[in-house]
């Protein structure tokens, strides 16, 4: 390769009772997607943050264009040509999707915005990512998905000639990733430098060119992709080779613990299955096909219309998520940061706050009992967190999903529905969420769990549940179940 367009050199970073950073290289190179790679909690974020303004380096040096340089923040490094997708959407709902994309940035007309040129180049942008929706939409009024190509629609609108994406596909359809690669395949064209930050490991081999990779805030290695495989890969991120990634547990099927029967709402239609004791129900689909809102309904989050729930043989009304929670169902939501934790709250306080009364007596707290309860979560599900106290929005989004799984597990659920229980989460980090929900399996509890992820719904189901626009279109047992079988269901009858 010629020489990179920006070197980071012994990177340090340290915060109170944790050095996140430590001593950690990175070179960009102009064409080039470098994948940064590592487990929830190595460092990348953090390195990131360093690159694009956001933390000052505690040591080390950065080079730019082959001068040392400094960055002093944010907009200092858009001014150098770096720009960041945010994995943590970073919009105001209140305004369009133009004056979002512009924003501080607006093109003037004498002391006025010029509008029509800020919609007319935010529509350019939108057709270059495949988007159909006009630029005077309200960002309030979108998807999660739609979202996301807003962000990176602003990014693009920078002309940065260094772009970090980090996880960028995490809520697209299989259609707006294709559309994405496109755009990363024109920028390498342009001589752009990107950074492309995925758990997706098919995504990397797919779209990238090198790999650095990060363990424990440490620098493990640089290393071209066309010398590696996905165990090599997985290798170097956790210092270990993952010789069972799907971890199949084989149990006694018990009795019927959980039962549906015709259930029907808004987002539901005629929906009847049964989850037994010892069992784990994979729910797969196409987007919109209504999993989460199949889930949200059994759970009490919405209301039934007609139909019945059992929980062993006890019917069952849930009207709220209190209601599910009292009748020993527990959900833990797909978007964690908006559903499934409180981020200006402790880990121990999002940990325990499902479950308080048990844990109560004479209306009081027992602290005693909570902290030690915290504690065994905490190294049991092996949390990276300096303490209990930390404040949970400082964790790595990995660390955060097990925190949200151990809230659910502190309430001694019979169900447990697990919704992408491990969107945004690292090889390792799967592999211990895949032993914890084999552990509950094994205490013959009920387990739902929805997944876009077909190797996962394959590898870890016992049967598999297909729906389409709200209703039931296919079930698999493991025996029989295939990518294709399963698609086939969920794709025929969303076109018909």
């Amino acid at each position: 390769m010629k020489n990179p367009i920006l070197q980071m050199k012994d990177i340090v970073k340290e915060f109170p009772g944790v050095k996140a950073l430590d001593g950690v290289n990175l070179e960009l190179y102009e064409g080039k997607v470098m994948a940064l790679m590592g487990e929830n909690g190595a460092g990348k974020s953090t390195l990131m943050k360093i690159l694009s303004g956001v933390y000052k380096k505690d040591g080390g040096q950065i080079f730019y264009k082959g001068e040392e340089t400094d960055i002093k923040g944010p907009k200092d490094a858009g001014e150098k040509g770096i720009a960041i997708i945010h994995q943590e959407l970073n919009l105001l709902p209140d305004l369009s999707i133009g004056e979002n994309i512009f924003l501080g940035r607006e093109p003037k007309k004498g002391f006025t915005i010029d509008f029509k040129k800020l919609y007319s180049d935010a529509d350019a942008l939108l057709k270059k990512l495949n988007v159909e929706t006009s630029a005077r939409e309200l960002v309030g009024n979108l998807s999660i998905a739609q979202q996301q190509m807003v962000e990176i629609a602003k990014a693009l609108s920078l002309d940065a000639q260094i772009i970090i994406m980090d996880e960028p596909t995490d809520a697209l359809t299989d259609k707006e990733t294709e559309s994405l690669f496109n755009v990363i395949n024109e920028l390498k064209n342009e001589g752009k430098a990107l950074v492309y930050i995925s758990h997706r490991l098919k995504e990397i081999f797919e779209i990238c060119d090198y790999i650095t990779v990060l363990r424990d805030g440490k620098f493990v290695g640089t290393e071209d992709l066309c010398n590696l495989d996905e165990d090599k890969m997985i290798e170097m991120m956790v210092g270990r080779k993952l010789t069972d990634q799907f971890p199949r547990l084989e149990t006694e099927k018990g009795d019927t613990v959980l039962k549906v029967e015709n259930l029907c709402n808004e987002y539901v239609d005629n929906v009847s299955f049964e989850v037994k004791a010892g069992e784990i129900l994979g729910i797969s689909g196409l987007m919109g096909a209504g999993r989460t809102e199949l889930a949200k309904t059994i759970y009490g989050h919405f209301k039934k219309t007609s139909g019945k729930v059992y929980i062993k043989n006890r019917e069952i009304d849930n009207k709220s998520a209190k209601d599910g929670l009292k009748n020993r169902i527990a959900y833990v939501s797909e978007d964690r940061k908006g559903d499934g934790l409180i981020l200006d709250l402790s880990v121990r306080e999002n940990m325990a706050i499902s479950s308080l009364n048990r844990m109560s007596s004479f209306f009081r707290i027992d602290k005693k009992k909570e902290l030690a309860r915290v504690q065994d979560y905490i190294g049991r599900m092996r949390i990276k967190t300096p303490s209990e106290e930390q404040l949970i929005r400082n964790l790595s989004g990995g660390n955060q999903q097990k925190i949200a799984i151990a809230k659910a597990l502190m309430t001694h659920p019979d169900v447990l529905i697990l919704d992408e229980p491990t969107r945004g989460v690292d090889v390792g980090a799967k592999k211990e969420i895949y032993d914890l929900i084999n552990e509950f399996k094994s205490q013959g509890k009920a387990v739902i769990m929805i997944s876009s992820e077909m190797p996962e719904i394959l590898g870890l189901s016992d049967r598999i549940l297909v729906l389409s626009q709200g209703r039931i279109t296919g079930e698999f047992d493991i025996e029989s179940a295939t990518q294709e079988a399963i698609l086939k269901c969920a794709v025929e009858a969303k076109e018909a």
